[in-house]
């Protein structure tokens, strides 16, 4: 068995829509996504892409519109295809919460590692990261930047697609940057996820009332409509792939055959969504842990990646040191 991204090598479209005066997502056909804020004398970016190649086409965007410094990239947790591409922002201040810099000080190395080997198309121009991208500035459950008259809140929301999960808020114009909390015509990445946690979240992120929403994957958000769609799709996606691997764990089945329900209980609903085979697997050892009562997401390894997929093939029995999500 291999990662199904690597065999995605084909270019996405690129969009870059205006939410609101000054505020622009960056989505890519179920890539990354990044958001854009300007300020009155400054812009402030929302995930840095994978890499400095990468992060350079979304400064091409933001010169198609303004010529103020960018000063301030917000990451929205520490996932490698969200922040390395930081460098490429020279000069700018990065922030991230304090749980996220954690996060990257206990496993960015083995992300980055992991990731680009999952990955190959995302990291193309592999070799222009100087390293792991490092905050500037941390900050618990919230804080307030002013780009002169205009207010951005970065705030904790919660843990679920990470621990250290941040969305960025503008409180005034009700445009929300979601980070990978919500997800839109995307598969749910839960590889390091709380699953427990995130209809939590997903409710704190609801009672803003937002009115445009960049999601993690998938394209801007601009009708209510379509926001309640995105954050009700990833509520229901998560909550089943939970439930599959609860009931699997109280029958005492193992890895494989949660893995196996879980493909065909949830294929039919969510199969069609962006990147729904290579998560999957992920997905279902994360959960398979947490149903087993480990809070904490183990650390993603080469060498896990493939103890999981001799536990998936039923050629091995799960052992907890070992194998999870």
């Amino acid at each position: 068995m291999s990662f199904a991204s690597t065999k995605d090598l084909s270019d996405k479209t690129i969009s870059f829509d205006e939410l609101a005066p000054g505020l622009y997502g960056y989505t890519a056909e179920g890539d990354p996504n990044s958001g854009v804020v300007i300020g009155d004398d400054s812009v402030l970016v929302v995930d840095a892409q994978a890499t400095p190649d990468m992060a350079r086409d979304v400064i091409a965007r933001i010169r198609k519109v303004t010529d103020k410094p960018i000063r301030h990239v917000v990451l929205t947790h520490y996932h490698a295809v969200r922040v390395l591409g930081a460098s490429g922002y020279e000069g700018a201040e990065i922030i991230a919460s304090d749980v996220t810099r954690e996060l990257i000080v206990e496993r960015g190395q083995q992300d980055m590692d992991s990731e680009i080997g999952r990955f190959p198309r995302l990291f193309r121009g592999k070799e222009s990261i100087p390293g792991l991208t490092w905050p500037h500035v941390t900050f618990q459950k919230k804080m307030t930047l002013w780009l002169g008259q205009r207010e951005v809140q970065i705030i904790h929301i919660g843990r679920s697609h990470s621990a250290g999960d941040t969305v960025v808020w503008l409180p005034k114009e009700r445009v929300l940057f979601a980070g990978d909390t919500v997800e839109f015509g995307a598969t749910p990445y839960c590889g390091d996820a709380h699953l427990a946690d995130w209809p939590g979240t997903l409710a704190a992120l609801r009672a803003l009332g937002s009115k445009a929403m960049v999601p993690g994957r998938g394209r801007s958000l601009i009708t209510e409509a379509d926001i309640e769609e995105g954050i009700s799709g990833t509520a229901s996606f998560t909550s089943d792939l939970f439930q599959v691997a609860r009931e699997g764990v109280a029958a005492g089945h193992d890895l494989a055959r949660v893995y196996a329900t879980a493909m065909e209980t949830m294929r039919p609903k969510y199969g069609h969504w962006v990147i729904f085979e290579h998560c999957m697997p992920f997905n279902v050892s994360r959960a398979y842990d947490e149903a087993r009562g480990l809070d904490r997401p183990q650390i993603w390894t080469a060498e896990r990646d493939l103890a999981m997929w001799r536990a998936l093939e039923g050629k091995t029995p799960v052992k907890s040191a070992e194998i999870g999500g």
